[in-house]
């Protein structure tokens, strides 16, 4: 069995975009926290920029789907965190606060 890691999970969500903003969540700093046991279980902790994001639902959808499409994933926990709040100074790339005007 492949050993997953937690880079490999990273870089398999960074194409999924929030469909509002047209930005990958990871690159927009939704995804909070990767875990990747010895069993090939993956625990995803993520948030969204509003918790009344109509698209909520079909992005923690996107994200267990594709972190199961992985080689070597068995299982995936994503569990949507509201603490700390989103914020968008903290995200994950330059290209993201350039799109939005973030500095």
């Amino acid at each position: 069995m492949n050993k997953v890691s937690k880079e490999q999970i990273i870089e398999a969500l960074k194409p999924i975009q929030d469909p509002e903003i047209h930005i990958g969540i990871v690159d927009l700093g939704l995804i909070y926290n990767v875990e990747v046991n010895d069993d090939g279980k993956v625990e995803i902790k993520m948030t969204l920029t509003t918790p009344h994001c109509p698209v909520g639902p079909e992005l923690v959808s996107a994200v267990e789907i594709t972190a199961k499409s992985v080689e070597g994933v068995k299982d995936v926990d994503v569990e949507l965190v509201w603490d700390p709040p989103y914020d968008p100074h903290e995200m994950a790339s330059d290209y993201a606060k350039d799109e939005l005007g973030i500095w």
